[in-house]
Order: C-alpha cells, then structure tokens, then sequence
C-alpha cells in the first residue's frame, strides 16, 4: 500500500474513532445530565408538600396521623404534582413487584374510583415513582420505599427543627416527555454534527496527505536517476520543513557524486595520459635502436633511463597518494620549533631558488612557534611547494612568512608561500590539490611533473590536522597557505 494511501487511513481511522467516542460521550453525558435535571426537578416541584406534612406533624407532635394513610399521602403527592410532567403514570407493576401494594384498607371510600361501590382489584396499577415519609430516624411512616431503589430525601422542618423526610425516587431512565424528545433530537444532531465532521476531516486529510507525500515521491524519482548514475538530477522544492532539509541535503549530494565522478574521469584520464606518455617515448626509442634507426649507443640508452626514471617516479608518486588514501603513510610526531626548522633550511631553499633565478624572502618571527609534526614530512612539504613554485609560476620572488593567529579561537601557525608570478584564475583555486590536476590542459611535458606534488601536500597537511589553501597572491602571483595547529605546552 502506497504512503499516501496508508496516511489518509490512518488519519481518517483515528478521526473517525475519536468522533465516534466523543458523540457517545456526549450522548452519554446529556441523557445523564438531563436525568438529573428531572430529578431535582421533581424535588423542586414536592418541597409544597414538605409544609402540608409539617402541619400535620404539628396537630399531635408525631406522625401518628399519616401512619397507615398511605391514600392521604398519596392524594397529597398527586395534588401537588397535577398538571405538571411529574403527574404519576399508572402502570402495571412487574410481577416480582406486584406484591408490593399499596395499603389499601385504611382507604377512604372517598379514596375509590367513583361509580364502583367495590375495592381495587388485586393487581391495582402502582405509580412509577415512588414515595415515602421518613422520620428523623430515617424509619418509613407512610409510603413505599424499596431497598433496590435510590432515593431523594428533603428535610421537612418546623421551628427550625429536622422532623422528618420527604424520599423521593430517583430517575434512572426517562421514558416519556419532552425531555426524551430533546435527548433524541440531540443525538440526532450529534450524529449530524460527526457526519459533517468527518466529511472535513475526509477534504483535509486527502490534501495533507498529498502535500506530505508529493515531496517524497519526487525525491524518491530522483533518488532512483541517481543510483543510475545519473547526477544532475536536482529537487527544487520550496519549504522550511524536515522534507525542504532532506530536498536540500539531497541537492548538496547530487552534486557532490557529480564532482566526485568527474574528479574519478578526469583522475583516470590523467593518469593514462601520464604513463602513455614516457611508455609511448621509451618505447619509440628502444624500437628505434631495435630497427637501427638510432644506434645503440651509451647516450641513446641514457636518454630511454630518464624515460624509465620519470615512469619511476610516477608510479612512486601514484602509490603514495594511495597509500596515504587507504592509511598508508606513517608519521612519527614529536614536539617541534617550526620557526627552527624553516631556519636551519634556509640556505638550501635559497640556493635552490637562486638556480632558477627566483629570490627568496624569509619572514620568521624570533618567538618559539611549537608544533606537533612529523620534521621529514614537513621537510617533503615544503620541496614540493618550492618546485611547484619554480615549475609553474614563472617567478622572480617568493616570501616564507609565519605567524601565530586565533582561529575560532584556536591559536593556529599560519605559513605563507606568496609568489609574485603569472597566478592562476580562479577557476583553477580549488582544484590544485586535486590529483594529477593541472592549469596547463595540455599537460605539456616541459613544464615538470604531473601534477601530484600538492595533491601530497594536501595529504600531509591534513595529516596533522591542519588545512592548506590556494588564494591570489598580494604580488600578484599565487599563496600556499598552510594553517596548523600551534600546540600548547
């Protein structure tokens, strides 16, 4: 089953159990409440009567004048209750009920239906309340009070005294009335009001579902175009929800394998590039000896060596970028004075730089500047920045500057190559440390390597958890910043 399918029945299950709940609760709760109403009602409707049984407790100060007058008090219930909805229904009583009869034989004749000179038949009607005269003790005097009912009691009082009860019987149901005509009426508009709820709740789930569930299947079209190697896939989706992240999360990784595809061709394409080329000229050299075009002589074989030594160093270079990809490249790391050691290499720097025609201007602070590094990685560094320099920048000076800054506030060692040569555009900034990569695209073999010297710079710095960077150079040619950790002792 789709998601949208199984969002909209779940949505539409719940709203449907929860209104169906509060519609029987709500029944529930006014059939109650409405039970009670009547009830108190009919309390409110008798306290008259509390009076007339006042009076008549009065005449000898007991109640020995209602007892066995269960007709009087009875006439004094009806009189009271006449032509209200309380008026007494005659009903036949339940047959485990028949045997409890009103008390008939101290009944006025007065009391009788007129135009019958004979008593009540045996199974006389009962009314379908009941009620009952209580005194201070709680004992009945006149009236029914049944055990298996609930009863109502109002104080009946005179000159501030409690003499008795007036026991009501309570409601538990409603049978005729406008009352039961309001409670149906009022289930009938609950059920109504539920309907109409869940046709809403049906006209807003079906759209949440959809606006939910819309951006999930576009991004899971993408999703499939990507695992098919397809990397320009984009989802465009304008929203500051969890799904709006995910859309974007899932651009940043769109491009990302793009690049990383690209880099991957264009490392593969270098690569062969690199070893065709001094196999395609050893291999012409040695054919050429073979076929006696060139003779077999100590500078032709010379000359095929260089070919080999290039090739060497090549697949020497190649395989300690693997290395240090997989893990490979050990350091040994101790305490060291970065300015000490920039120092102590001065002069091979700069007389290496002077064979080229470039001068060097050294900048180091007199200040102990400590880091935790490996010297001979730091040593292999600094050469491959150098040649780099002397290769491709077509330069006549290059400034070594070190200083100490807070970055994020990290006290870091920052170390300036700045050149003052041709530069390189923006375009190729970030690419330089990237394998095999390289400004000249046509990879001219007279201008030097092949391109992996800062790609293991990069490596190296990132070794000692530092960060080298390419940016435009003050004088106008290119900077190798490298940024280290200073260490704290």
């Amino acid at each position: 089953m789709k998601i949208q399918n199984k969002l909209f029945l779940v949505f539409f299950g719940f709203s449907l159990l929860l209104v169906t709940m509060l519609v029987l609760l709500m029944q529930w709760s006014i059939g109650k409440g409405m039970i009670s109403y009547v009830n108190t009602k009919e309390v409110e409707a008798l306290k008259p009567v509390t009076a007339l049984l006042a009076n008549e407790y009065n005449k000898e100060n007991n109640w020995l004048s209602m007892q066995g007058e269960n007709g009087k008090f009875i006439r004094l219930i009806k009189e009271q209750l006449k032509g209200s909805e309380f008026s007494p229904k005659r009903r036949m009583p339940p047959p485990e009920r028949r045997s409890m009869k009103w008390n008939t034989n101290d009944r006025k004749q007065s009391d009788r239906p007129e135009g019958r000179g004979h008593r009540a038949p045996p199974h006389q009607p009962e009314i379908e309340s009941f009620y009952a005269l209580l005194d201070i003790n709680g004992n009945t005097v006149v009236g029914r009070y049944l055990d298996d009912q609930e009863y109502t009691q109002t104080k009946i009082e005179t000159k501030g005294e409690i003499i008795g009860y007036l026991a009501i019987s309570k409601r538990n149901q409603l049978t005729k009335g406008y009352e039961i005509d309001f409670i149906e009426k009022q289930q009938n508009y609950l059920w109504i009001i539920a309907l109409i709820a869940m046709i809403l709740v049906t006209l807003v789930t079906l759209p949440l579902a959809r606006h939910l569930v819309g951006p999930i299947k576009l991004i899971s079209r993408s999703m499939h175009q990507l695992t098919q190697g397809d990397y320009k896939q984009s989802v465009q989706l304008k929203r500051q929800d969890e799904l709006g992240q995910m859309a974007r999360d899932y651009n940043e990784l769109a491009l990302t394998l793009a690049e990383n595809d690209s880099a991957r061709k264009r490392w593969l394409a270098n690569i062969s590039h690199e070893l065709r080329t001094p196999v395609a000229i050893l291999r012409g050299e040695l054919e050429a000896m073979l076929d006696n075009i060139r003779p077999l002589t100590k500078d032709n074989i010379a000359s095929a060596h260089d070919e080999v030594k290039h090739l060497q160093r090549l697949i020497d270079d190649l395989n300690l970028l693997t290395s240090a990809d997989i893990g490979g490249m050990r350091y040994r790391k101790q305490q060291e004075n970065l300015a000490q050691i920039l120092s102590s290499e001065e002069d091979k720097y700069r007389s290496y730089l002077a064979s080229s025609g470039i001068k060097l201007n050294l900048n180091i602070p007199h200040q102990d500047v400590d880091v935790y590094v490996d010297k001979t990685r730091l040593y292999q560094l600094f050469e491959n920045i150098i040649n780099n320099c002397i290769k491709y920048s077509s330069s006549t000076q290059l400034n070594i500057s070190l200083s100490v800054e807070q970055i994020n506030n990290t006290p870091s060692v920052i170390l300036t190559f700045a050149d003052n040569g041709i530069g390189v555009e923006d375009v190729h900034l970030e690419h330089l440390f990237e394998h095999l990569y390289r400004v000249d695209a046509s990879r001219n073999r007279k201008t030097g390597g092949a391109g992996l010297g800062l790609s293991i710079c990069r490596l190296i710095v990132n070794a000692h958890q530092g960060e080298i960077t390419a940016e435009h150079s003050p004088t106008g040619g290119l900077s190798i910043i490298v940024k280290l950790p200073l260490s704290l002792t």
